[in-house]
């Protein structure tokens, strides 16, 4: 693809099952943005985000690899994109090191998830605190134009902004713009998936319905959505069956069905199964092909460390460490 073409990068951390959240907030979202041509595509594992949470060898190693069997079995062509892990690339933890120097602690305390934890007087890590470096690194690495982002997540772009535009000001007198300012790509259309409790659907919440249930656990966890008995229509079971099917091609179901929420809840089984279904089963097929899935993060690996090579070789020189 053409080097002229604008960088689009997104990572996500290997830390449980993939849900249907995930699914209908990021992943479909990333395919159908790199689907189209317009972006070279850069999407890593944050397996280093995920040690603040997952620190057991085997455990990382397994979520690590189902991650990338997801992003394969949704669809995401690895001959167009670079799928690689974080940890495969050295310059993310050495860049993010470069920019702890310039950045002070009361910058980090505004950022929410320390604000959150601050608030729950919850003891927090050196690493969950200093994530947002991490993070910006992660960006500001691959000259990445566009970064797909939850609203919730805007204030993440805005620390890379923040970050490229100090870095840039204090070392990159004699060549100036070492760092592309990204910009979030935000998917206004995309309404929060609910949980089967009501909350928003997160791992956290134990309210999740698996990206690749079988058809017994799809009919366990959709029969278990929590609804409001004084309406027409579940609106939890309502909000989730939008995400497959139209309005219009709702409508009949809803007015045919109206009250009768075990018959709605039957119908979103249906289609979330047929949904579902030829993802699953392309999950199964790359499961079995363990050789396929190594040499692609090989391959993504290699190719990102060649980007990131290149972005540290002039801010060495802008910092004054390398001639």
């Amino acid at each position: 693809m053409n080097q002229g073409t604008p960088v689009l990068l997104s990572g996500i951390k290997p830390t449980g099952e993939i849900h249907i959240g995930n699914y209908f907030g990021a992943i479909k979202q990333l395919v159908d943005l790199l689907n189209t041509g317009e972006y070279r595509g850069y999407i890593f594992i944050a397996d280093y985000h995920a040690l603040n949470f997952v620190q057991d060898a085997a455990e990382m190693k397994r979520l690590t690899r189902e991650l990338a069997l997801t992003y394969l079995a949704c669809g995401l062509d690895p001959e167009k994109v670079v799928l690689f892990k974080q940890s495969d690339v050295s310059a993310h933890t050495e860049l993010a090191w470069i920019f702890d120097t310039i950045t002070t602690m009361p910058y980090l305390m505004r950022a929410h998830a320390f604000k959150d934890a601050e608030a729950k007087n919850k003891e927090i890590s050196v690493g969950s605190f200093n994530y947002p470096m991490l993070m910006a690194a992660d960006i500001l690495l691959y000259d990445a134009a566009v970064v797909p982002v939850g609203q919730d997540q805007k204030q993440h772009i805005e620390y890379a902004r923040d970050t490229a535009e100090k870095f840039n000001r204090i070392f990159a007198k004699e060549n100036e713009g070492t760092f592309v300012l990204p910009k979030p790509h935000i998917m206004p259309d995309v309404a929060i998936v609910p949980g089967t409790d009501g909350q928003k659907m997160s791992k956290s919440y134990g309210n999740t319905i698996p990206l690749f249930a079988s058809r017994e656990v799809l009919t366990e966890k959709v029969m278990g959505i929590v609804t409001d008995s004084g309406g027409d229509r579940p609106e939890n079971v309502y909000a989730i069956h939008r995400l497959i099917k139209s309005e219009a091609e709702l409508a009949p179901i809803y007015e045919e069905h109206k009250g009768k929420y075990k018959a709605l809840k039957e119908a979103l089984i249906e289609d979330l199964d047929a949904f579902i279904a030829p993802m699953r089963e392309q999950y199964e097929a790359l499961s079995q092909d363990s050789a396929f899935v190594d040499a692609v993060l090989e391959k993504g690996g290699e190719a990102a460390r060649q980007a990131a090579n290149t972005k540290m070789a002039a801010v060495r020189k802008a910092i004054g460490v390398s001639a």
